[in-house]
């Protein structure tokens, strides 16, 4: 894999741009759309970015992994239809093309080009903060900023400390979604989202994968039988899933990785994947210039506003600040960052009420994922009720639209109910193609739609959306 961008740069040299109204550091899709919401205010605005404009969902995450995935599903849905004349079988150079198509071959000038036409100024560099406003970019000089600095620099990920890990070429998200040869097997650590979309991409492809999780079921953020239903998946295409398994240890062995679990038993693999979570990347950022500890998470209020410092000038976005760590909350996070910044920069009284504009307020209420997996699992809110007042209304997916869109199709769906207000609180779905369910409930959440109004929300016929009226239905409406 190329790991030097080839684009077309078009950056300037820091002691250009000395003095400017914003700095953003970190150039991927956060940092992105603080600096264009904060260009869009009115704002000069630099932008740091030390690797690939785009950042990590761009070029090893989001985008990767889900043209990675999209072959095999496909395949699984024309089996799953009766006179569907398909063989099922994966073209593994085709797929690595169209992923690498996707990504435009990891190189990021098309990136740049977009943010030099929004008007933002793209600096390459490491950057790091060196007092109140002010940020120095190794080997290019100072930029000091009038306004604010955003520090938008994601998330790292995490390796565990097992014996023997370091002196052992391991695979993370990265590589699991840039490698372009199929190793003959694989060994998964980490039972997440990472851990189980990666997986199932590998063992599609035609490797042999185990997956090692240490706790007792697969995506253990999710309602029980999310997990249950991918770990179905996941065995039905080959993958040995092992729950309640650690690893005491790992060595080379024979050009591959032998891994030793606590119940003695041992795994030989040619690769071993290390999916177990990230961490905010805060290290090395100067942080101590400013009285904040390097390694932890920046706490932000529902601005972005960074706390402990004093002013209003440092703030951040995403992953770096632990709160709903995936991409689109990020973006959206962004955009409240860049306003609040231009407003405050107008001289305006910025008050963070709920749902303003000048305020985070889905990422406590309604933030959203989808697991890509077969079958793929889509959720907001709150996955399980939380106090008395709450009440989960499980279902199966069993509509016309379900059976219609596949053969034997299954699914389930769950809707977290605050009884007292009736208003729907939290959803879940599992099943092939829910994503797409997904963004209604989002709406009914955000809106906080009464159950007695979303009654009045007539599905269409045969959908599977269909599975809304019967989900109201059982709650007794």
């Amino acid at each position: 894999m190329n790991t030097e961008s080839t684009g077309d740069v078009g950056d300037i040299e820091a002691t250009d741009v000395e003095d400017t109204d914003v700095v953003v550091i970190g150039g991927g899709a956060v940092g992105e759309n603080v600096a264009a919401r904060a260009v869009r205010g009115g704002l000069r605005t630099v932008l740091v970015e030390r690797e690939r404009l785009g950042g990590e969902c761009s070029y090893w995450a989001c985008i990767p992994s889900k043209a990675l995935l999209r072959p095999g599903n496909a395949s699984a849905a024309a089996r799953r239809v009766q006179g569907v004349r398909s063989d099922g079988g994966l073209d593994e150079q085709a797929v690595f093309r169209r992923r690498d198509a996707f990504v435009s071959h990891w190189d990021d000038g098309g990136q740049v080009r977009w943010a030099e036409d929004a008007g933002i100024t793209v600096v390459r560099g490491t950057a790091r903060l060196s007092g109140e406003r002010e940020v120095t970019v190794e080997g290019r000089g100072v930029v000091r900023a009038a306004h604010a600095v955003v520090v938008c620099t994601g998330s790292t990920p995490i390796v565990p400390q097992i014996p023997g890990i370091a002196d052992v070429p391991v695979w993370t998200s990265r590589e699991a979604t840039s490698a372009s040869t199929v190793p003959e097997s694989l060994a998964v650590l980490g039972g997440g989202a990472v851990g189980v979309e990666m997986a199932q991409v590998w063992a599609r492809l035609g490797a042999r994968v185990e997956l090692l999780e240490l706790g007792d079921r697969l995506l253990s953020h999710l309602p029980g039988f999310a997990g249950a239903a991918v770990a179905e998946g996941l065995r039905a295409d080959g993958v040995r899933v092992r729950l309640g398994t650690a690893v005491s240890g790992v060595a080379a062995a024979g050009g591959g990785v032998r891994i030793e679990l606590d119940d003695g038993s041992r795994i030989a693999v040619e690769r071993l994947l290390v999916a177990t979570g990230r961490e905010p990347a805060t290290t090395g950022l100067g942080l101590e210039t400013v009285g904040l500890t390097p390694g932890g998470r920046l706490r932000v209020d529902e601005t972005g506003l960074v706390s402990g410092v004093d002013g209003l000038w440092l703030y951040a976005a995403g992953d770096v600040t632990g709160r709903a760590p995936v991409t689109h909350q990020g973006k959206y996070a962004a955009r409240v960052v860049g306003d609040v910044v231009a407003a405050r920069a107008r001289g305006e009284h910025v008050r963070p009420e709920p749902w303003s504009g000048y305020a985070a307020t889905a990422d406590h209420r309604a933030a959203t994922q989808v697991v890509f997996t077969d079958p793929e699992v889509a959720s907001v809110g709150l996955p399980e009720p939380g106090q008395e007042s709450h009440r989960a209304v499980d279902l199966d997916i069993a509509v016309a639209g379900a059976a219609l869109h596949a053969d034997g199709y299954e699914g389930r769906a769950r809707l977290v109910v605050d009884t007292e207000r009736e208003i729907v609180l939290g959803a879940t779905f599992v099943g092939q193609d829910v994503a797409e369910l997904l963004h209604a409930a989002t709406v009914a959440i955000v809106g906080e739609v009464p159950l007695r109004r979303l009654w009045h929300a007539v599905p269409a016929f045969p959908t599977i959306s269909e599975v809304w009226l019967r989900l109201l239905e059982k709650y007794g409406l």
